[in-house]
């Protein structure tokens, strides 16, 4: 009986065909099953039976590997088992895969992946879902360390795992239950000129748990993303055998390249592996695979994803896989057109530019339908050439049509942000209608191309009883203020803006609190003025927090409403004062004791003042041989000299370490 000669219910509205053996092989399985119970000596014969009857289940699969930390990398094998027709007997519990220097080929290790998850390949629409088709994904996976004094080649690595036997019912190859698989991954060295070089592998293509309808256009999006960062092109590859067999399947390790490749039938190959008009493609950049089948049955097929960075390809990981070909109901692609609001005439694609102006209309209006009865239709939107955010659906989006009770015709609003702004380019949007058909939706495309213009801004002033700014303006040349200790500074702030938008005025210390030095910032916000008052009373606390290179606050005027903020900035830099400006210091030199009242005492009126932590401490006078012949520990000291005529040597210590040296005279 040949695929799609019965009809299945699986939705409400939709039938789909499905291959009606299946349904006889799913019988015969319960029936083997039921034997088996009944009649023990089944099970011997079942054991002695060829292997490869309980090998043939692979899908395919990729392998991937991941940086995590350091030398460490988690390496990981997706393996898509078939369901349906796949012996679980034939379900491993641990693979081994095998890593070799592509230079050499020499084996560098072995690495045995443990089976962590096994859980179902989604349909991309679950009401599509046909009793024939069903995967699971199996994950092998296990942590490894390349070391950096290792894995230093520069023609880098490769790993693989080598698995029999693919699925009896492949239909474009050679002996497909006979046919083998290698999983299949390259990666560079770890280290290049004596630096780290980390390496993922890109996480491409989410797996395929969909179907394809014979005739109708296939589509699926394998384009994945790279965390490094790196360039990824894709193309089509015949997958590999290997060479393990059904004699055996599953082997210890797995052998050095090179590996040999499938066979495929009679009119197929690299470039034709589905045919169809067109075949089996990939697009180079995107990852996306579209194929129009005209042949019934089930087909491998191998892609590549290559890694590129800095221009030079550092890696590949691949995935074999299989599409199933079904009979599939007609079903009619929905339909859209477009207006601009308020428009009498149709948007045309390619003949019409909408022109976004400020203050003008933003929105489109666009109707859809689908001729086929109860399609649940759905408008998405796709930037083409650009990533600002997207125009938003302000209505209904997704509805029923053609069913009892619901309209022919669906209609949904989409407005542009109004602040969109093309700066002079076209921008190109798609949107796309979907209706809920099998296996994939059918869509509609209408592109549409726009330019916009935002609003103009005029930047908001801000003024202040600050100190000018020193030239040229910028935060690492802002304007100082001192400040004496003790003393209250108060300083003003004005925003306005002629565009009367929201200003908001603000302060923040640079690396401080403000509240933690005692300073203080009021402000009145409004509409298109701000106002703020800065006042500041320091304290030894403050001198402390700042003592290397003062204060600095960031006073900060904002704005809310225009498209562009354009905010404004003073930075002024605060230092703390003595309480009174320092003269300079001049001790003196000489003295006459003589008792004429005139110069009869050394003493220090001009000594530095005390000042937090910067306070006196004392004061020693030794004789030229060294000795101490006085020390007081006040600031106020009065010395009549030693009884003897002669120079002597003063030490003046402050409390932070400081000191001051001299000498003085004494003459009778």
């Amino acid at each position: 009986m040949r695929p799609g000669s019965e009809f299945f219910q699986i939705g409400p509205g939709r039938t789909r065909k499905i291959f009606i053996f299946s349904a006889i092989l799913l019988a015969m399985n319960r029936i083997w099953l039921a034997l088996l119970i009944s009649r023990p000596w089944l099970l011997v014969l079942a054991m002695l039976a060829p292997l490869s009857a309980s090998a043939t289940h692979i899908v395919g699969g990729e392998l991937d590997l991941q940086h995590k930390t350091g030398s460490l990398y988690t390496l990981t094998l997706n393996l898509y088992f078939d369901a349906i027709n796949g012996d679980p007997g034939a379900l491993d519990q641990q693979l081994t895969a095998s890593i070799f220097a592509k230079g050499s080929n020499a084996r560098m290790a072995n690495v045995v992946l443990t089976l962590t998850s096994n859980t179902f390949v989604n349909y991309t629409n679950p009401a599509c879902t046909v009793g024939s088709l069903s995967t699971r994904k199996l994950v092998y996976t296990n942590d490894i360390t390349l070391n950096a004094a290792t894995y230093t080649n520069t023609t880098g690595y490769y790993v693989a795992v080598e698995r029999c036997c693919r699925n009896v019912t492949i239909g474009n190859i050679v002996a497909p239950g006979a046919a083998a698989q290698t999983f299949y991954l390259e990666f560079p060295a770890v280290a290049r000129n004596g630096a780290a070089f980390i390496d993922s592998t890109p996480r491409i293509f989410p797996p395929l748990g969909d179907y394809a309808c014979r005739g109708e256009l296939f589509y699926y999006d394998f384009g994945g993303q790279d965390p490094d960062g790196d360039s990824l092109a894709y193309d089509m590859v015949t997958p590999l055998n290997g060479h393990t067999t059904t004699a055996q399947p599953l082997v210890a390790q797995a052998a050095p390249a090179p590996y040999a490749l499938i066979t495929w039938n009679a009119g197929l190959g690299t470039t034709n592996q589905i045919p169809g008009s067109p075949a089996l493609g990939i697009d180079a950049r995107t990852g996306r695979l579209t194929v129009r089948p005209s042949s019934l049955g089930l087909f491998v097929f191998g892609v590549r994803c290559s890694e590129y960075r800095k221009g030079v390809k550092i890696g590949e990981t691949r995935r074999d896989f299989q599409l199933y070909v079904l009979n599939c109901p007609t079903n009619t692609p929905p339909k859209l057109q477009v207006w601009a609001t308020g428009a009498k005439a149709v948007y045309r694609p390619g003949r019409d530019t909408l022109r976004l102006v400020p203050g003008g209309n933003r929105c489109l209006t666009i109707r859809y339908t689908d001729p086929d009865p109860n399609s649940v239709l759905t408008m998405s939107s796709r930037p083409v050439n650009f990533t600002e955010p997207a125009p938003l659906f302000t209505t209904v989006r997704s509805g029923t049509v053609r069913a009892a009770g619901a309209p022919d015709t669906l209609t949904a609003t989409l407005c542009f942000p109004d602040c969109t702004d093309t700066k002079g380019k076209v921008y190109l949007l798609d949107l796309i209608v979907a209706d809920n058909g099998c296996s994939l939706p059918k869509r509609d495309t209408v592109r549409v191309a726009f330019t916009a213009t935002q609003a103009p801004n005029t930047a908001p002033v801000l003024t202040s009883t600050f100190p000018p700014a020193p030239l040229p303006l910028s935060s690492a040349n802002p304007a100082v203020v001192r400040v004496v200790l003790g003393q209250r500074y108060t300083a003003t702030l004005a925003g306005t803006d002629i565009d009367r938008n929201a200003l908001a005025l603000s302060a923040a210390g640079d690396g401080f609190d403000l509240e933690a030095v005692k300073m203080t910032f009021a402000a009145q916000n409004g509409t298109g003025q701000a106002n703020a008052t800065f006042t500041w009373e320091p304290t030894c606390e403050a001198v402390s927090v700042g003592a290397t290179s003062g204060l600095t606050v960031h006073f900060r005027l904002t704005e809310t409403g225009p498209c562009t903020p354009l905010p404004q900035e003073r930075v002024i830099r605060f230092e703390i004062a003595p309480p009174r400006d320092s003269v300079a210091f001049h001790p003196p030199n000489i003295i006459t004791p003589n008792g004429d009242a005139k110069n009869d005492f050394f003493t220090m009126p001009d000594l530095p003042v005390d000042f937090c932590d910067h306070r006196f401490a004392g004061i020693k006078i030794f004789s030229r041989w060294g000795q101490l012949v006085y020390q007081s520990p006040d600031r106020g000291f009065r010395w009549g000299g030693a009884g003897s005529a002669g120079t002597y040597y003063y030490l003046v210590t402050y409390t932070d370490g400081r000191k001051y040296k001299g000498w003085v005279e004494v003459i009778p």
